[in-house]
């Protein structure tokens, strides 16, 4: 929703000719082997997200979209429990909104977030020998100071990792600069962090195994969690919890790319800075898209 943004930061133009950052995570995916993109969105966007981002993507790519609504996956009875609650359900649920559209090994990112194309290409890579039953997954770690914002704090899940495989993700919600330093507010406190820890960006590779334990982990959140208005079902937390219950492994690939996103409105314009120099070096061609 872009609550500390203000408005529809996903499809908000930050390109020479209206692209969004959608359009160049797509394109990045399309350039390194993904054969199909499927975007999970609110159903009073459609019109805007059609005339922005969808119609000039699906005339070049196999594109669809789905609805992530408020009372998806969601019981009589537990939308009645539900009825009080405006905030989207959170990463989870936008995933699972998506899971009759996803026939093999899937890659997941933020819309908001840049990637890189370097770490498309590894994800591509992983997933095209990926067997679709596997219980092995993957995601790609950045350098959490590398992912931070000037414009205030933002919420990084911070990794532990064991022998190239995810050991952890502790979602630190709250991670801002703080004088010199980084600090992450967690539990009332003040932790200093280094700068060098693995952070996740939300981008992650699954076989189509995972889809069983997110719907275990979904159902477990919605015993405790109906009633409460904030609480969200996080991709990280359910991915680590694959880890934790030992119902698989997710390998862990790193990515020193330079981080940049629409967290807050002051980010437009160094987001729309970066892409145009990514423009002018010849990484992405002016025009992304044939019309």
């Amino acid at each position: 929703m872009g609550s500390r943004y203000g408005g529809v930061k996903q499809i908000d133009a930050v390109g020479m000719h209206g692209e969004c950052l959608l359009d160049y995570a797509t394109f990045d995916a399309r350039e390194c082997g993904f054969g199909k993109v499927v975007y999970v969105i609110r159903k009073d966007i459609e019109a805007d997200f059609r005339e922005r981002l969808f119609d000039r993507v699906a005339r070049n790519f196999d594109a669809e979209y789905v609805f992530q609504s408020p009372d998806a996956l969601l019981s009589a009875e537990e939308q009645a429990r539900a009825a009080a609650r405006t905030k989207p359900w959170g990463t989870i649920h936008a995933v699972l909104c998506a899971e009759e559209k996803v026939r093999s090994p899937f890659a997941v990112i933020n819309s908001d977030d840049y990637y890189g194309r370097d770490a498309f290409r590894t994800l591509g890579g992983y997933l095209g020998a990926l067997d679709p039953q596997a219980t092995e997954h993957a995601m790609v770690g950045y350098v959490l100071g590398n992912t931070m914002s000037r414009s205030g704090s933002v919420s990084r899940g911070v990794c532990t990792v064991k022998d190239g495989y995810l050991d952890s993700i502790v979602e630190n919600t709250k991670i801002s600069y703080k004088g010199d330093g980084i600090v992450s507010e967690l539990d009332g406190k003040e932790i200093p962090m280094s700068g060098k820890e693995w952070v996740s960006m939300n981008l992650f590779a699954f076989s189509l195994n995972a889809f069983g334990e997110f719907h275990r982990y979904w159902d477990d959140f919605k015993k405790t969690s109906l009633d409460q208005p904030k609480t969200e079902a996080l991709l990280p937390v359910a991915a680590s919890d694959i880890v934790r219950r030992g119902k698989g492994s997710i390998k862990f690939f790193t990515s020193s790319e330079q981080w940049f996103g629409m967290t807050y409105p002051q980010d437009r314009e160094i987001v729309k800075a970066e892409v145009a120099k990514k423009i002018q070096s010849g990484y992405y061609p002016e025009h992304l898209w044939e019309k």
